[in-house]
């Protein structure tokens, strides 16, 4: 295929090969995304940086833990980085679905390395949010394009677990940034400026790798077809498929559902901007406005269910629920083992219970775990410090903090990520997933501003808070989010064709319409043929005329259809 560079690695793997090897370089971005998020716990810890360098707080001269003086300037210099994550979605959602996925990432990854070289080399608060602000960018860009890519490569049936898996290597990069700054404390006992700077610096090494192998990896075959590229999208989408024996057929199948949706999107959407999608101005049966409000709130409500205070403000919750100075590094980075190992559930489950499902008994266990947390401190409390009474309620308090981390890592840190990178039509599919990373950057940027102050002024009770979040989740997604498990990327824009936004009739309308326009579904159909009867080879279909996302306007059409044969036939 001479369109395709030699040097892709399309060329020499196939099927599930190449399939692992772009989830490991997805991973490796997520990776990145999941270490600097986990970095920021122990980079505040430091003294160095806390006291010398950003001047918010001291160290108590008893117990040697951080006392912040200035929570505003801590939360900010924190939070600073989701606004330049949302900035940065925003850039990578346009030159994602303008210039393509593979640039989108090298981009991505050369922005995120200056900010972490600056925020490496920051010498004072000021020079450190703005350094902050640009890494964000990177990360922004980053996150908008690599679950889309993802996505758009893998096969509906399995998608769910790929994405789960990316999100292991996530979690492993937050396992890392702990592990490493805990053991940068043994160096000159913590007191110098390596122990933050190191950590910091450690990331640029992924995004080096990142960018230098992201080029000879396949486009996503979707984003192909899209800009008119139909030979190139076709081989790839063969060797990923394959196309021989079972495979036959599979890979034209898909190709020809990406055409007909290609077509249908470009005639049923007439705006494709950031404000039209966000106001569902011009997006007909589309209906990307819906679509958008869905994946910012999951993503919001993601962190207001309360992993963005534990992932970065873990040292503090455990401090507020007793646990000494000495104890509480170590602790902490144990959660984030047991964190990672969690997300292995995810894997095994996303594709059989689905997402719904999956966010359901996630949000039942963590609103309990919150809950409990929340009262086993205040038990705690009650009793005098290092007392039998107060170290066994905070014995319990740490348990309850742990079920919740492995919890959400078993079901609410895949979907939020995975679900807007499958529900957008290809048309927008990386300005979309974009919206969902706005989302994220809203509910992360606002909650770790507010943490310091919560837990000055509500200390435990913040827990109750989380709690009450989950709860507010299980119905809003019974009622608002559709099932995207086990269906094509195709099959979604049929799903959200209803122009009601009640769950119970998008599904009702996706019946209707998986039934009416047959060439759209063809990939997920089992036993379709698309294979010539006595050539044995793929038949390539013409692209469908009378394709609709109407259910009225195709059973109108039907109708006149039948009037026609009937005068005809009286007439004849």
């Amino acid at each position: 295929m001479d369109l395709v560079p030699r040097s892709n690695v399309a060329h020499k793997l196939e099927k599930r090969s190449l399939l692992i090897a772009i989830n490991c370089i997805a991973a490796l971005s997520i990776f990145f995304f999941g270490y600097d998020q986990g970095m920021m716990g122990g980079v505040n810890g430091a003294q160095n940086y806390y006291q010398d360098h950003m001047h918010f707080g001291h160290p108590d001269p008893e117990t040697g833990a951080p006392v912040i003086d200035d929570t505003l300037l801590q939360g900010g210099i924190v939070s600073i980085y989701y606004v330049g994550t949302l900035v940065g979605c925003m850039v990578g959602g346009w030159f994602g679905d303008k210039y393509g996925r593979i640039k989108a990432i090298a981009l991505g990854a050369v922005w995120a390395v200056i900010g972490a070289s600056l925020q490496t080399s920051a010498m004072n608060h000021t020079w450190m949010i703005f350094a902050r602000l640009i890494n964000g960018w990177g990360t922004g860009i980053l996150n908008a394009i690599v679950p889309v890519w993802a996505t758009e490569t893998a096969e509906h049936k399995s998608r769910g677990q790929f994405v789960a898996i990316e999100f292991t290597l996530n979690i492993f990069g937050v396992v890392v940034a702990y592990w490493l700054e805990y053991g940068c404390t043994f160096y000159k006992g913590g007191n110098g400026s390596f122990a933050w700077r190191f950590p910091i610096a450690f990331q640029i090494i992924p995004l080096l790798f990142l960018f230098g192998i992201v080029w000879i990896f396949p486009e996503s075959p979707r984003w192909l077809v899209k800009v008119g590229r139909e030979e190139e999208a076709r081989y790839i989408l063969g060797r990923l498929r394959g196309e021989t024996g079972e495979d036959m057929g599979k890979a034209e199948a898909e190709f020809q559902d990406i055409r007909n949706i290609a077509e249908l999107e470009r005639k049923t959407a007439t705006r494709t901007s950031y404000w039209s999608m966000f106001t569902g101005i011009g997006s007909g049966k589309l209906h990307t406005g819906r679509r958008v409000q869905l994946v910012i709130w999951l993503q919001i409500m993601q962190e207001w269910i309360g992993i963005a205070g534990v992932t970065i403000y873990a040292p503090t919750i455990f401090r507020t629920a007793g646990i000494s100075n000495s104890d509480v590094q170590w602790i902490s980075g144990l959660n984030t083992i047991t964190y990672m190992l969690s997300t292995l559930i995810c894997v095994f489950t996303l594709d059989r219970i689905g997402r719904r499902w999956t966010l359901y008994w996630g949000s039942v266990v963590q609103g309990i775990s919150m809950a409990l947390a929340g009262g086993l401190t205040t038990a705690g409390q009650s009793h005098p410090l290092g007392s039998p009474q107060a170290k066994a309620y905070s014995s319990g308090a740490v348990a309850m903090i742990f079920l919740f981390t492995a919890t959400f890592g078993a079901t609410w840190l895949t979907v939020p990520w995975l679900y807007p990178a499958e529900i957008f039509p290809l048309e927008v599919r990386a300005k979309g997933n974009a919206w969902g990373v706005v989302g994220w950057s809203v509910g992360n940027g606002w909650l770790t501003l507010l943490c310091p102050v919560m837990f000055k002024a509500l200390k435990e009770y913040t827990y109750y808070v989380f709690a009450a979040a989950n709860v507010i989740t299980i119905p809003m997604v019974w009622a608002l989010y559709p099932e995207s498990n086990q269906r094509t990327l195709e099959e979604m824009n049929l799903v959200f064709a209803a122009d009601s936004i009640w769950n119970w009739d998008a599904e009702r309308n996706f019946k209707i319409l998986k039934e009416q326009n047959p060439e759209l579904v063809q990939a997920a159909q089992r036993g379709h043929s698309v294979l010539d009867p006595e050539t044995g080879l793929p038949v390539r279909s013409s692209v469908g005329r009378n394709m609709s996302l109407d259910v009225n306007a195709l059973q109108s059409r039907h109708h006149d259809d039948v009037i026609d044969e009937k005068q005809t036939f009286k007439h004849g």
